[in-house]
């Protein structure tokens, strides 16, 4: 299918000025934009710093593109765009409700995530027989749904969604991800867990890896964000397309009945701070009633917190009658989470 030619405006001296609708119509080879910013340049030194604190002679390279991603046969990390300018950020929050990886913790959760599967390229550790038995078979296809199941203990929790479930390749990445992450203490953690194997597989493993040099040091890069020539309104809907995002959220109507967006309520607490300030209690609560897992609840909460803050909506009636209705609202939505029975993977 042929690709629809993209409406691009000239290269502006900064985006910064720009409004929505012009920042939507450039394409992305003209936003002059480099990973060497000084903020991205000391996040991916800080990677550097974790895997040779663990002795390891691996420095996986990075390049800008339009996701997370770490290509198969390349042993580097596209890191998406957007981090690398705070205009696109907001951008980026404004089109998809969210920016992944906007925070420094969140950036390297993501970073350590990505360099496990690069440096499962690196050293070609899908192919030893123990992967195999512990993780799975590196080969299955990716589905476009999965179904965790928040109660196991046989995979590690890293990133949200329970997300070493996806696939046998992101069970190692996650699991790498926990072990590289300075004062993780996951043999306290994981004790208990028979993901406590994995943990010490990747341990031994890393081990054995101390001091060599890499067996695949490809430099390559795909598609590198100077080449990419779609327009960032393009992107976008096509993001929102794969990701099943849709206008306006489901948790909208719900939260303006609890809410308030009304000038009269503008001087009351914010919904957002509300909700993070009482989160642990309506996690409690919220798990006794149902009896679901809290790490389940938890993310729940936090995408309430995180479309409150996005609508900036403050409180209308008393915290005691704001709490009480939080938690029902939790609740239902916990319990509607689990009945979909589907979870898309983000690829």
């Amino acid at each position: 299918m042929a690709k629809r030619k993209s409406k691009a405006i000239a290269r502006p001296t900064d985006i910064s000025k720009l409004s929505d609708d012009l920042l939507l119509e450039m394409r992305m080879c003209d936003l002059d934009l480099s990973v060497h910013s000084a903020a991205l340049e000391k996040r991916v030194e800080q990677l550097y710093e974790e895997l040779a604190s663990r002795g390891l002679k691996f420095r996986p390279h990075c390049w800008l593109s339009d996701d997370w991603y770490s290509p198969d046969d390349i042993p580097g990390i596209a890191i998406p765009f957007y981090l690398a300018h705070s205009r696109l950020k907001r951008l980026e929050r404004k089109q998809l409700m969210d920016v992944e990886g906007g925070t420094r913790e969140g950036f390297m959760k993501i970073l350590r995530h990505e360099a496990g599967h690069a440096i499962d390229t690196a050293y070609r550790i899908r192919r030893r027989p123990d992967f195999r038995r512990l993780f799975g078979r590196p080969s299955e296809p990716y589905r476009k749904y999965y179904q965790p199941i928040p109660s196991s203990r046989d995979y590690v929790l890293h990133l949200d969604m329970w997300y070493a479930q996806a696939h046998p390749l992101e069970d190692f990445a996650e699991t790498f991800a926990v072990w590289l992450r300075p004062g993780s203490r996951w043999r306290v953690r994981y004790k208990a867990w028979p993901a406590i194997e994995k943990l010490e597989y990747v341990d031994e493993l890393m081990t054995s890896l101390e001091g060599k040099r890499p067996l695949v040091s490809s430099r390559r890069t795909i598609d590198p964000i100077h080449r990419i020539r779609k327009t960032l309104r393009t992107h976008y809907e096509q993001k929102r397309e794969h990701y099943g995002v849709e206008y306006p959220s489901i948790y909208d109507s719900d939260l303006r009945k609890l809410f308030s967006l009304e000038p009269e309520h503008r001087r009351n607490p914010t919904a957002a701070a509300f909700l993070s300030r009482v989160r642990n209690e309506l996690r409690t609560a919220v798990a006794r009633w149902t009896g679901e897992y809290t790490y389940l609840i938890d993310q729940v909460i936090q995408e309430m917190i995180e479309r409150c803050r996005e609508l900036n909506l403050r409180l209308k009636s008393s915290v005691e009658e704001t709490r009480r209705d939080a938690m029902i609202l939790v609740a239902v939505r916990t319990t509607n989470f689990m009945q979909e029975g589907k979870h898309r993977v983000a690829i």
